[in-house]
């Protein structure tokens, strides 16, 4: 069973954006690159084909995964979110207890996240333990090195 994904509009629309170029774009490549090595004579040794054949099973599988992901996808009315406890699309305040390092994230899909831009994917192990936390509130992470623990400073919307 699929799980439900929300999203921003934006984020939506740049999943609806790859779906359309996958679709419109690679799709009819992948056939033409097919027709090209059938073309090319005997398909029993035509290693051409066969690499055609499967770059176009792997495009089809892309293609599907993401219309799987679009069919699940809610997009978030940003202005109802609760600031009283960390939510998708929440803009936390953190403070990493050991060091006393001040972070903030902006919790999104995993498709959305980038963590350059300080959006953190929902789905993340930091993601998971401030979901539901309210300021104040303190969240112990596990994390590949250990253990951490952050104080939620402020929450605000996105």
């Amino acid at each position: 069973m699929s799980k439900v994904s929300y999203y921003t509009e934006e984020g939506l629309k740049k999943l609806r954006a790859e779906l359309n170029q996958l679709k419109d774009v690679e799709r009819p490549k992948a056939s033409q690159a097919i027709a090209e090595a059938r073309d090319k004579g005997d398909l029993s040794e035509n290693a051409e084909y066969d690499a055609a054949k499967e770059a176009q099973g792997m495009l089809e599988m892309q293609i599907a995964k993401l219309e799987n992901t679009l069919s699940n996808a809610r997009i978030i009315n940003e202005s109802e979110l609760d600031t009283s406890k960390v939510l998708v699309l929440s803009t936390v305040e953190v403070k990493n207890k050991a060091n006393g390092a001040k972070m903030k994230y902006t919790l999104v899909a995993q498709s959305e996240a980038d963590l350059k831009t300080g959006k953190i994917s929902v789905d993340s192990p930091i993601g998971k333990g401030l979901l539901g936390k309210k300021v104040g509130e303190s969240a112990v992470i596990s994390v590949p090195n250990g253990k951490i623990e952050l104080e939620i400073l402020s929450i605000a919307r996105n």
